[in-house]
């Protein structure tokens, strides 16, 4: 193994880096300083994000545990341009006295999960999919309790650790299950083996695909997420929304594409069940909700039922739609949690009520929350249109009554989402308010990681290459 197979792990080994500058900036800055290791942090990060999207080339580690692939890359940068608006967003909160005195620790485990999504997004073998999904799970739970003199967010740190466990647990029952049948975890070998598909086979993919839902927050293993999202701190609410989801649901579509691919017969009928009542369950929660952060909460389940109709197509146009219309979300989504955080940070106050008359006293910010609900619920002509767009022609291409069917239920429930989605703008710009939430003036980092949203989301829709590109990168599954 020399230094170009190394190099094959680049994003790996570059926040790796960036962990230990960190670490060491930690140990040599006076505790009175310790605030500027944060924009520190930001800057290292911004440059481990440029080198990402330098031309790779592709290839194998470890004998075939690692691969690198353009669509792997092209992941792993999303990823990284999303946990970089994070990083914008996040800056402002290390100027309380709580959480002044443990910035490096965020960092570092912050930085920690993303590694171990990596990992996981370049598995060859089940062996090495297990180690990246906990090193990316276990460090999320001290994130969701970060607030720890909060309870609500204590409490999110115990039910994100315990389903973590529970979920992890029926995962790795499964992936025994597929040794026992097959004698090997490596995705090539179980995806060219030849094998006649048993009972034992059946239930490895019942097991592993209720584990990922947990993951994923698909219904009816949805029931950890609002309180999550409610009490962990508003950055860490957007990492496992977007971040989280998106790296679990990119792996989630590889493996059913590659080393499940002759169970389609089972597992299409499983998710076409599941992805209706993702759907509808996250539509119905999210009507009655008035907190933000559960409102979100309860709309990312949707939008994950959503995410499924480009799975369920199984085909290198639905691999394409999921991996574009998780960029779309990271936009999206960020652009809304970016102006939630900034109203928390300022006013304390997150529920939806407060917003009346907001318009009035940040027009600015209401404008780009209003650009960022547009987008997630799908109307032109920001980004999140083209996205549904091209999840409803995947769904579409398939050309079975079935199929039909599902797209007519999944507009149904995006006629639905447009109602809830509608009610934080109507608050802002309709409701009258004799005091809204005063006017005021957010800081530097947060208006750029706003700004890049914003730019994302109106950007990534017209530019039809990008999709295009992705495509093209989605053939060789």
């Amino acid at each position: 193994m020399n230094l170009q197979s190394f190099l094959l792990m680049r994003h790996e080994l570059v926040l790796i880096v960036v962990m230990l500058i960190v670490l060491i900036a930690e140990l040599a800055t006076k505790d009175n300083r310790k605030s500027i290791i944060a924009p520190f942090a930001l800057v290292l990060f911004g440059i481990h994000t440029v080198i990402g999207f330098l031309p790779m080339e592709s290839g194998t580690l470890f004998g075939g545990m690692f691969n690198t692939t353009p669509i792997n890359n092209i992941m792993k940068n999303i990823l990284n341009i999303g946990v970089l608006i994070i990083l914008f967003q996040t800056q402002k909160s290390f100027d309380s006295e709580l959480n002044r005195g443990k910035v490096s620790e965020y960092f570092i485990v912050l930085f920690s999960t993303l590694i171990g999504m990596f990992y996981m997004i370049s598995a060859g073998d089940f062996l090495m999919f297990y180690i990246g999904l906990e090193i990316a799970t276990i460090p999320l739970a001290a994130l969701a309790a970060f607030n720890r003199h909060e309870n609500k967010s204590a409490e999110a740190g115990i039910k994100l650790l315990l389903s973590s466990a529970l979920s992890s647990g029926v995962l790795l029952y499964g992936l025994s299950m597929l040794y026992a049948a097959n004698g090997s975890l490596f995705f090539n070998d179980l995806m060219h083996g030849g094998y006649t598909i048993t009972t034992l086979h059946t239930l490895a993919l019942i097991f592993f695909f209720s584990g990922m839902a947990f993951k994923l927050s698909l219904v009816p293993f949805h029931l950890w997420a609002a309180d999550v999202y409610e009490g962990s701190p508003v950055n860490i609410t957007s990492y496992l929304s977007v971040i989280s989801k998106g790296s679990a649901a990119f792996i989630f579509t590889v493996v059913l594409y590659t080393v499940f691919k002759n169970y389609a017969e089972t597992w299409q009928p499983m998710m076409y069940i599941i992805a209706i009542f993702t759907m509808v369950v996250g539509n119905l929660f999210a009507l009655r909700q008035n907190n933000l952060k559960r409102f979100l909460a309860f709309s990312s389940i949707a939008q994950a039922g959503f995410l499924l109709l480009g799975i369920i197509a199984a085909s290198a146009m639905g691999m394409a739609t999921v991996v574009y219309y998780i960029l779309v979300y990271v936009f999206s989504n960020l652009a809304a949690f970016g102006v939630i955080s900034m109203i928390e940070s300022h006013t304390g106050k997150t529920n939806i009520s407060d917003l009346n008359g907001f318009y009035r006293t940040n027009p600015k910010l209401s404008l780009a929350f209003m650009l960022a609900l547009f987008s997630l619920a799908g109307i032109p002509p920001v980004a999140g249109f083209f996205g549904k767009f091209f999840l409803f022609t995947a769904v579409a291409s398939v050309g079975t009554t079935p199929f039909y069917i599902l797209l007519l239920i999944a507009l149904l429930n995006t006629i639905v989402s447009l109602y809830y989605y509608l009610m934080p703008v109507k608050a802002m710009f309709i409701n009258k308010n004799e005091s809204p939430i005063a006017y005021f003036k957010s800081d530097m980092f947060a208006k750029i990681g706003l700004a890049i949203s914003i730019t994302g989301m109106v950007v990534v829709g017209f530019v039809s290459s990008i999709y295009e590109e992705i495509l093209k990168f989605c053939f060789g599954l």
